[in-house]
């Protein structure tokens, strides 16, 4: 395996775990594990305190994925890199797949969408797949095709608004900029895809002092999106030195960003600007992930919504299959889909609303059938299987409790919450419900369940979407948190480590609690 950096989304051959970590029982403590990579490859800057029983958590693991993960371009490199780590196979959508019972497989699309499965080793063509579906993609600010604006003596950056975020919170906060780019190669004759992340404070959106609108706090904060969200760069120079000016003469031919931006990417990338040929940014904020609260038994965090559903899910198809003993006795396959642009309806080719997951389905039965499969074998499959729709959840406000339904208020540290709705903005059913709760019960980790006030509007998640698709039964879940959509968002320590043992346990059981029940008879 070839040993190549982070930023160029290739990938590390060492692994983060030691052989010792995986394959423990639920309800034991996780041991420690070794780390064989450098201290500065992994340190998280300006950290907030944590505690040493933390340090070898699962708590702590989602730290150092949030901290890596500023993009869904990171957050899906970084789980590429840990299955590869775990010993998971590299598979491309555009080649011919050679699937093994007990193998353990996955892939990319744009490198923001990932589909990772494991198969057990008593597979039979018909079986069911068991999938834990998130997504990558969060609220946020990106960066216009033609970026560079001008204001007074400013540099200022066109942005446009990705999904439903709460924008008055990203004012007066230190930004930065991430995504992906597309370098030429030295020699001209190829292109490269590149991840860059700026970690130092490179933007800033200021507010309007008060003394300028003194009606700021009656009236409400009510910023115009196009005219008062453009992130401050610099001062505009007029003239600059004779340093500068030979940096950024190759940079003249590209005026739809500003020089001094794309001097600071290529400083990033070690090349030339002129080699950047297409850019992909996001604005980022550069607060580390971190705890937080009188007893650090809440996490701060950008992006909860959903990368922390999306690392719980990876994280447990991982140490649910790490030896092959773990697929042994397996009929089903494991997997976990993790999607891009869930924020904004889903509707893309590396979106749930791409027949991606349900395409993967039918080749790994046709792969495992030799290709010899019968009308009914993929139909028979989706029979089978049982979708998770994991997504953040709207946890009880201590100083809003009215815009919760009085018997559904979901609680802080208190177990993953099961989402109704009878207008199916959630894809539960009864029956999706009760086995999805009987896990729990099995393994003693607690459940709670949320409906929205009939007089409010409720949102959705990819669990409609895939569920209509093909018809797999499927559960809408996830973990409570309050703050969706800000830029710092808060959810419950304890809430990630249940929320991992229940993924884990859905993996590990399931197959068995899915035959104690029939329904069509």
């Amino acid at each position: 395996m070839a040993v190549i950096t982070r930023p160029q989304i290739l990938l590390h051959s060492r692994s983060r775990y030691s052989p010792s970590f995986f394959n423990k029982p639920l309800s034991i403590p996780f041991p420690t594990r070794t780390f064989s990579f450098s201290s500065a490859t992994r340190l998280r800057p300006f950290q907030c305190a944590t505690n040493s029983s933390d340090s070898n958590s699962v708590v702590s693991d989602l730290l150092d994925y949030l901290n890596e993960s500023w993009t869904h371009f990171h957050a899906t490199a970084e789980a590429k890199r840990q299955l590869v780590a775990a010993g998971f196979q590299l598979l491309k959508e555009n080649e011919e797949w050679d699937l093994k019972p007990g193998g353990r497989y996955f892939f990319t699309r744009n490198m923001s969408c990932l589909v990772a499965f494991a198969i057990g080793q008593k597979y039979n063509v018909g079986d069911g797949f068991h999938v834990i579906a998130a997504h990558t993609d969060s609220p946020c600010l990106k960066l216009k095709p033609r970026s560079a604006s001008t204001k007074l003596a400013y540099s200022m950056v066109n942005v446009q608004t990705y999904g439903g975020g709460l924008w008055h919170t990203w004012f007066d906060r230190d930004l930065s900029v991430a995504g992906r780019v597309i370098v030429r190669s030295g020699s001209g004759d190829a292109y490269l895809h590149k991840l860059v992340k700026v970690k130092r404070p490179l933007l800033r959106i200021p507010t309007l002092a008060i003394h300028l609108d003194r009606t700021v706090n009656q009236d409400g904060f009510k910023p115009n999106l196009e005219n008062h969200l453009l992130p401050l760069l610099s001062m505009k120079h007029e003239e600059i030195s004779l340093e500068s000016k030979e940096k950024t003469t190759a940079m003249s031919s590209k005026p739809s960003h500003h020089p001094l931006l794309m001097q600071v990417l290529s400083d990033e990338l070690n090349c030339d600007a002129d080699d950047i040929v297409s850019v992909e940014l996001n604005v980022c904020d550069t607060q580390p992930s971190c705890l937080g609260g009188g007893n650090n038994e809440f996490i701060f965090s950008g992006r909860l919504d959903n990368l922390a559903s999306s690392y719980c899910a990876l994280r447990a198809l991982i140490d649910s299959c790490e030896s092959p003993g773990d697929l042994a006795e397996e009929h089903a396959v494991r997997m976990v889909a993790l999607f891009d642009n869930e924020e904004v309806g889903s509707g893309s080719i590396q979106g749930a609303g791409a027949p991606t997951m349900f395409q993967a389905i039918r080749r790994i039965v046709g792969d495992l059938a030799n290709n010899h499969v019968g009308e009914s074998s993929f139909e028979r499959t989706i029979r089978q299987s049982f979708l998770v729709s994991a997504d953040m959840a709207h946890g009880v406000h201590p100083n809003f409790v009215d815009k919760h339904e009085e018997h559904h208020r979901p609680e802080l540290q208190k177990g993953l919450v099961i989402k109704h709705n009878a207008n199916q903005r959630y894809a539960t059913s009864g029956v999706t419900s009760f086995l999805f709760k009987e896990v729990g019960k099995i393994h003693n980790l607690p459940t709670q369940e949320f409906v929205v006030r009939n007089d409010m509007g409720c949102g959705s998640t990819i669990g409609p979407i895939l569920a209509s698709g093909v018809g797999i039964r499927t559960v809408d879940c996830g973990i409570a948190q309050l703050s969706m959509h800000s830029i710092r968002e808060i959810c419950g320590k304890e809430d990630i480590d249940i929320a991992y043992k229940h993924f884990k346990a859905f993996y590990q059981s399931f197959s068995s609690i899915d035959k104690m029940l029939t329904v069509d008879i």
